[in-house]
């Protein structure tokens, strides 16, 4: 039995001006699912937006607030950063991805939103004739609507049927030798479906970036949560996999919001290749009036356009929790790791009422289980799953709206809590004696 009508759905709809339900965005659905929430006193399962479910770590309140204490809120940060963080952010790199990157290639942002939106503007203009971007989907629907503001164009496909270094390098050379392409981007561990690009096919993306001339921006807002293997021991082999072991055209994004539950305070990191950072583009140079080296006109005449550099207090605080994190006393991938623990269980609870987890392995192994997850039903496609999960009072967004061509939806594990297991089981029980052939 559905838990809210339809008419009460299409209601909550029109209330928050969602045009079409099926297509809708994180946002759009999230307004619905409070709105419903909030009017019946009935709880949602909250499945639609990834904001961390964890505490805060109170390592980086601490540093904020001794930082804050010493007066350099009267001060603007400098764009390029303060030292302390861009020397931890160095170390860091070394520590778990075990790639060198001098400090000074290592900038704040305002969160990985804004690190994607600069670094879009900056690779899309360095060489006339390359400014396209391509999108290894699934993806972030939010970069999409970056380059739609922009007005840059873009290629997509998705990634499902071409794993693998053969057919996944095929496919991307179909696409960059047409010459237009300026930066390749995807996320490891990958939002939505959470697969991992395995090692060979990271080779094969830097070699290709190397070969073409294009950047690939590297999103790793979920930094070291493929918890199949221990990547939590800084120095110590394994290290994160990554395409900037086998070419100098990257860009890392890291971000605060997950791996240490610091979204509040928007902070991020951009890592530029030391060999991209330095490289003279004249185009540049001919637009921004510099020198148009690409790493000090996406600092200084970008990334300052749009935030005015990061707050201070905010640097001082991912700069402790990275600079711990490297000591050994921080362990971000154990704090982290009840997500995995809630993604089995959610799992499980779908699973045996007819769900399929629809991207459900790499190449050589089963997709693990971390932050999201995606699920699919049978003879359902994903826009009619996400309408039909409502009803049951379950929140989730279309893999549609990811670039999968795929059938199904995202689930979020971030806001999954103890009490709602049983909730969960019962609604999707009822579901599956609904929707019976």
């Amino acid at each position: 039995m559905k838990i809210f009508s339809e008419e009460a759905v299409a209601k909550a709809c029109a209330e928050k001006n969602v045009a079409n339900l099926s297509k809708a965005t994180i946002g759009e659905v999230l307004l619905v699912a409070q709105y419903l929430e909030n009017t019946t006193g009935i709880p949602f399962i909250r499945m639609d937006q990834g904001s961390p479910g964890l505490p805060v770590n109170h390592y980086g309140v601490e540093a904020e607030k001794a930082a804050l204490d010493t007066g350099i809120g009267s001060q603007y940060p400098a764009a390029a950063g303060v030292p302390e963080l861009k020397k931890a952010a160095s170390r860091f790199v070394k520590a778990f991805i075990d790639v060198d990157i001098t400090p000074r290639s290592c900038v704040p942002t305002t969160g990985s939103v804004a690190a994607s939106f600069g670094s879009f503007i900056a690779t899309t203009q360095r060489i006339p004739g390359k400014d396209k971007v391509l999108f290894i989907d699934p993806g972030f629907p939010i970069q999409k609507s970056q380059l739609r503001i922009l007005g840059i164009e873009w290629r997509e496909f998705d990634i499902y049927p071409y794993r693998g270094a053969a057919r996944l390098g095929a496919r991307l050379e179909e696409e960059l030798s047409r010459g237009d392409i300026a930066a390749i981007v995807y996320s490891n561990p990958n939002n939505p479906a959470w697969i991992c690009l395995e090692e060979d096919e990271l080779e094969v993306i830097g070699k290709l970036a190397t070969k073409y001339d294009t950047v690939v921006m590297e999103d790793l807002a979920y930094f070291c949560m493929d918890y199949r293997k221990d990547l939590s021991k800084p120095f110590e082999a394994p290290f994160l996999p990554t395409v900037a072991r086998y070419t100098d055209n990257y860009i890392l994004m890291l971000s605060a919001s997950k791996i240490f539950s610091y979204a509040g305070q928007r902070i991020a990191l951009c890592c530029i290749s030391d060999k991209l950072y330095e490289k003279q583009y004249p185009a540049l140079a001919a637009r921004y009036k510099d020198a148009g080296v690409f790493g000090v006109t996406l600092t200084a005449s970008i990334l300052y356009m749009i935030t005015s550099a990061c707050t201070a207090t905010a640097q001082y605080a991912y700069a402790k929790m990275l600079d711990l994190s490297s000591d050994g006393v921080i362990n971000f991938v154990e704090d982290t790791r009840e997500y995995e623990r809630r993604a089995a269980r959610m799992k499980d609870i779908f699973t045996r009422h007819g769900f399929t987890v629809v991207y459900d392995k790499d190449v050589t192994a089963k997709v693990g289980d971390g932050f999201f997850f995606t699920l699919g039903y049978p003879g359902m496609s994903g826009d009619r799953l996400l309408v039909e999960l409502m009803y049951y009072g379950v929140s989730s967004i279309s893999l549609s709206t990811t670039g999968s061509l795929q059938e199904g939806v995202r689930a979020c594990t971030s806001r999954m809590r103890d009490e709602l297991y049983d909730v969960l089981e019962e609604r999707m029980k009822a579901f599956e004696e609904d929707h019976k052939n």
